[in-house]
């Protein structure tokens, strides 16, 4: 599957209703299609956007993978259809997600957008740059992550936007500033499992431990 080209450089028209799910994708995995499937669903959205970040402020340089890796890894979650992995941010030079969006309802003015996060970005959100015009700018769609669900819904986020909390499935019908709690079962995937994994898989064997398994002459 090629990046998606509906999402390039000149935008378009449509009316259409489009989720956002930012990341580094670092690699993308079974958990970011699990989130991105059930915000498809519950939110009636028609396309759900993977954007793979050219470079996440809030996460280290070191064990990021080259762009093209990461989105190579999105596109494989995607369909090419209603999951697509885009490159726009790179395409546009924006890191930041709330200039993001500000070009994208630029480029897209006739699009409706919601810009979904699990409970732990929720937690950090107030860490984002410009995360309060973020919020009065679309919609959030909050789906549960393990370990952060209940402590993000009583951070210093979810207290400031109390009073925008809705239901999810009116979620899009006033506008922003407005969030939901999407229910869905925790996925336990994690982009750090999976990297540690990985490298605990290339790992050289000590001579020792070759010994001890029995697979070497002593």
């Amino acid at each position: 599957m090629r990046t998606d080209r509906t999402t390039g450089r000149w935008g378009d028209r449509r009316r259409i209703r489009i989720g956002l799910l930012g990341g580094s994708f670092n690699p993308a995995h079974d958990g970011h299609r699990h989130v991105a499937l059930h915000a498809l669903r519950a939110l009636r959205l028609d396309q759900v956007w993977l954007l793979v970040s050219p470079g996440n402020p809030l996460k280290p340089r070191a064990g990021m993978a080259p762009f093209a890796e990461r989105l190579a890894s999105a596109q494989k979650i995607g369909d090419g259809v209603r999951l697509l992995a885009s490159d726009i941010e790179a395409a546009i030079g924006q890191r930041y997600s709330a200039r993001t969006l500000q070009r994208l309802q630029q480029l897209f003015p006739r699009a409706r957008f919601v810009w979904i996060i699990g409970a732990d970005n929720l937690w950090q959100l107030p860490r984002w740059r410009d995360w309060r015009r973020l919020a009065a700018r679309t919609a959030i769609a909050v789906l549960p992550r393990p370990g952060w669900t209940r402590r993000a819904l009583h951070g210093a986020a979810a207290s400031r936007l109390r009073r925008y909390r809705r239901d999810p499935g009116a979620l899009l019908q006033d506008g922003a500033p407005a969030w939901a709690l999407v229910p869905a079962p925790e996925h336990p995937a994690s982009a750090t499992a999976l990297r540690q994994a990985a490298a605990a898989a290339a790992a050289p064997v000590a001579p020792e431990q070759l010994r001890r398994a029995g697979l070497q002459p002593g």
